[in-house]
Formats: structure tokens, sequence, C-alpha cells
């Protein structure tokens, strides 16, 4: 072959190769899913050869491209490393660190200060991200995600397991006794969670009052909390998120399940700059904790 194939037609390879998923591997890559497909289809064209058997929901590689995935691994790896080698691996840049704003407020905020003290050198950059696909590798050292962990082609370490649970202004709450209690007051409704109020209001045995409260929708559990500090309803929320919190107080203690949680993530290679794994390791040891440090 006279000619490499295009570098992002390889790249596209190497992360659908990974991951088994033209999907994920847009996720990976900033692209589309149908942009991975069709980059994977002109790889193959030039090739000469299947990569991928494409199965009606999943993917498996060809004896052809198991065999040629290492060398591609190995000849990315070596160009990473001979780039570091020549420029420098960026030591000054920032490190970044990228979850949600209510995770950078409540959990975050009353931690990061702590590592700035013990490591006033290591510059930070916090970075907001709102929805699933706002999340990536692409421009983050690391991540605080929210969803089960499974994550193709990312380290994930859960931050603990998560319940969800009623909060409120602390006047708002005196007028809460019991469930039925919130048939009087706004419920504050968090978009894209797993567990929402109809979930924790049948658990609680009063199912049919999710018809009968008046919904208030926002698109950030940042929105639900502001507006139920200020006596506006009752939010839904993290009992994690609301621990250092003045502002808000448990309307009810009846805590509820949920199979999603929090994840601090990082990309499973390359390895990490030293100061991403410094703040790596000092995050780690303090996943699941009840309070930041003093």
């Amino acid at each position: 072959m006279s000619a490499l194939p295009p570098l992002i037609w390889l790249q596209a390879f190497e992360s659908a190769a990974r991951t088994l998923s033209f999907t994920a591997a847009g996720q990976e890559l900033a692209v589309t899913q149908a942009a991975i497909s069709q980059r994977i289809r002109l790889l193959e064209d030039r090739l000469g050869q299947r990569l991928f058997v494409r199965h009606p929901r999943s993917l498996t590689l060809t004896p052809a491209g198991q065999a040629w995935l290492p060398s591609l691994q190995d000849g990315f790896n070596r160009l990473t490393e001979g780039t570091r080698e020549v420029f420098g691996d960026a030591s000054d840049a920032p490190i970044t660190l990228r979850t949600t704003p209510v995770v950078q407020q409540n959990w975050l905020a009353p931690r990061l200060p702590a590592f700035r003290r013990q490591h006033p050198n290591v510059a930070l950059r916090l970075v907001s991200a709102i929805w699933p696909n706002d999340f990536g590798p692409e421009g983050a050292d690391l991540e605080i995600r929210y969803g089960e962990g499974t994550w193709p082609g990312m380290e994930a370490l859960s931050l603990g397991g998560e319940t969800m649970l009623p909060v409120c202004s602390p006047v708002l709450a005196q007028t809460i006794a019991r469930p039925q209690d919130l048939a009087a007051h706004t419920l504050l409704h968090a978009a894209g969670f797993a567990v929402g109020w109809p979930t924790w209001l049948d658990a609680a045995g009063v199912p049919a009052l999710v018809s009968r409260c008046a919904p208030l929708i926002c698109d950030t559990q940042t929105m639900t909390l502001a507006l139920a500090a200020q006596g506006e309803g009752v939010a839904l929320t993290h009992r994690r998120l609301v621990e250092h919190r003045r502002d808000l107080t448990i309307a009810l203690d009846r805590p509820v399940d949920s199979h999603e949680g929090f994840w601090l993530v990082r990309p499973a290679r390359p390895q990490p700059r030293p100061e991403a794994a410094l703040l790596w390791d000092w995050l780690k040891d303090r996943l699941g904790s009840a309070g930041p440090d003093r």
C-alpha cells in the first residue's frame, strides 16, 4: 500500500474496536455515530477487507480487525510518547475537571480548597457539563459523571451508593410531616434522573399525589435546589448534595435507592499527566466521604 489511510479513519477504527460500539466511538471522538460508520466503511474499502461483523445490536471484530488492532494501538502509543519526548507533556496546562454544576457547587466546592492548600502549584480548570452528551475524554483530564458507571474506554470509581430524598427550605419543612402533606406544595422536577418524583411517591405509598401536586420542571438539579432554598417548592435530590447546605433541609427522611450514581472517571489510556494522577488519587481517597477536609 502506497500510503496509510487518513488518521481520522484510523482513530475511528481504534475507538470503535476498543469499545465495540460506533456510538461510544462517536462520543469519544466528538462526532456522530454516522460519521464513525462512514469512516469505517471508507477504511474497509481502502483496505479491501471487512474489519467488523455488524450484528443487529452489537459489533464484533473480524479476524483481520483483531489482528490489526494491537499494531494500530501500539502505533498510537508510540506517537503519543514521541510527541511528549520532543514537545513535552504540556505540564503547564491546567488540569481540567469536568462535571455538572450541581456537583461543582455541592460536592467539589467544600473539598477543593483542601487540595489547593496541599498542592498550591497545581493549576486547575473546572468545566461544566449538563447532559450526558456533554461528557467525553476530549479536553478533560478527569470527570465526575452521573450514571451506571459503564462507559467504554473509561476507568470509573464510584463515589458511593446513592439515595434520593425530598428537600426544601427550613421554613417549608415545618409544614411537612408526612408524604400526604406534599399535596399542598410544588414538586420541583429535575429532568434526566432514573429516580424521579413518581418513583419516590410510589415508594412512599402515595403514588396518586404525582397528579395532584403542582409541578415545576427544570433541566438542572442546580435550579431545583435553588428554587427549593427560596421556599418555592420541594426538590428531590441526592443526600450527598445537600449535606453541607444550611439553606436546605430534609423534608421527609425516606430515601429511595437509585441504581445510578456519581462516578470519578478518566480515560483508560493514555497515561495521565502527573498532576492529573495526583488529583485523581486525592479525590479517590475522598470518595464517599461525608464532608470536606479541614
